[in-house]
């Protein structure tokens, strides 16, 4: 294989793997966390917890081995939507976590994600760590949500840093993609 030819990632790789697995946890996730007792919740969380870490794992797998696929960009981020809207929007309907949060934290992420669909013949902007801390927070609020005896106040020093950054890293990602749209431009004009 000579440098110009690319290498073909076939779509059936480990990483794509536990994408997919992600998205199969969403339902088990939910049906735990709605049925009644210390027992279920746990077994909630502890699907929760698999899932999250087959977010970063399957990441770190397609980067460090170069299994990056078209499918697993389209994939990933739907099955990490999948999972957090469907722990905020549960945990919303089972009384546990104000609509509000989870209204602004979906609308965040559809947004962000319609925005870099608009964008994406132009260029891709990458995660920022912002976006890093902003996953990382919401999956510990969340976890905090689940985990039964959890103080409350706890719960909602965690959840607000969760909501403050979500935010303000789609404030930023917002500005990202109006310079990145104003350099094509530009680049277009020449």
């Amino acid at each position: 294989m000579t440098r110009d030819e690319r290498r073909v990632v076939s779509p059936w790789n480990i990483a794509n793997v536990l994408t997919v697995l992600r998205l199969a946890l969403v339902p088990f996730f939910v049906i735990c966390l709605f049925f009644p007792g210390t027992g279920w919740r746990l077994a909630a969380l502890g699907v929760f917890a698999l899932a999250s870490i087959t977010d970063h794992l399957d990441g770190e797998l397609a980067r460090r081995y170069g299994l990056i696929t078209d499918f697993g960009k389209i994939a990933d981020p739907i099955a990490d939507k999948a999972l957090t809207g469907a722990a905020l929007v549960s945990l919303s309907l089972l009384g546990e976590l104000p609509w509000w949060v989870t209204l602004v934290i979906l609308g965040r992420e559809l947004g962000i994600t319609l925005l870099r669909l608009l964008l994406l013949r132009h260029a891709v902007i990458p995660a920022s760590y912002g976006g890093k801390v902003k996953t990382v927070l919401q999956i510990a609020a969340i976890g905090l949500y689940i985990l039964p005896g959890v103080p409350d106040p706890v719960r909602w020093a965690v959840m607000g840093a969760a909501v403050l950054v979500t935010v303000g890293t789609g404030a930023d990602y917002v500005i990202r993609a109006v310079r990145l749209r104003r350099v094509a431009r530009r680049a277009r004009g020449r």
